[in-house]
């Protein structure tokens, strides 16, 4: 019988050890197969919330905000690409830009809704924002792209264009950023199940099909004490 799981996947599309995460993430749940039975809730948090409309190029912004060398963005930018070839994921190499990514989370928030009616819609755009953004570069604070990428997983475009345009969703989406804030979440990938056990950062396969069948066999003894 499969044991219903709760992840709450605290992110950003400009993190990629977000979708490094993911992407294990997806590869242990498909392992643990129906030993779970797991829903995956698209949650919104802004690494650069203040970013300028016309972005910063990506080491530019790296150096600022971390003081990072240009032999240590290189370093970590191949472990970047090593780890995500390994999970089947291309991080484009050469130059990007960093952008706002609030419209692309209103976005996911109206996806979520839409998820009611379609099944997957939340988990297929979160997934095409971040191979247009890494694995195309392309500029996810666009109207025009997030309404493309929306098109392109089955959304109606019309809809997300005046989801786009109207700026809805907005204060929803800043109460679950603050939300999450105010539950000490600080950096992501945050992986939250059944809203008590976290895992961050961009783990391994391994790690999370561990965590995961360690958490269910908690909660399995919390629910059915020994006698």
């Amino acid at each position: 019988m499969s044991t219903p799981l709760k992840i709450d996947f605290i992110s950003d599309v400009s993190c990629p050890w977000c979708i490094i995460g993911l992407r294990a993430l997806d590869q242990a749940l498909e392992h643990l197969g129906d030993e779970v039975q797991a829903q995956i809730h698209f949650q919104p948090f802004e690494l650069n919330p203040k970013m300028a409309p016309e972005g910063q190029e990506i080491f530019e912004h790296i150096a600022q905000k971390y003081g990072s060398t240009q032999e240590q963005y290189k370093a970590n930018a191949e472990n970047i690409r090593e780890r995500g070839a390994e999970l089947g994921f291309v991080f484009k190499q050469g130059e990007r830009r960093i952008y706002n990514t609030f419209d692309a989370h209103r976005l996911l928030h109206w996806a979520a809704l839409e998820d009611k009616k379609h099944e997957g819609k939340q988990h297929a755009l979160k997934e095409a924002l971040f191979i247009a953004y890494f694995s195309q570069h392309a500029n996810v604070s666009s109207h025009s792209i997030l309404a493309d990428v929306a098109q392109k997983v089955g959304l109606d475009r019309a809809r997300a264009e005046e989801v786009l345009t109207s700026g809805q969703y907005a204060d929803d989406v800043r109460a679950l950023e603050q939300l999450w804030t105010s539950r000490g979440v600080s950096s992501v990938p945050t992986i939250v199940f059944n809203d008590q056990y976290a895992v961050t950062g961009g783990q391994p396969v391994d790690v999370f099909v561990g965590a995961i069948r360690q958490i269910v066999s908690e909660q399995g003894s919390v629910v059915n004490p020994a006698q």
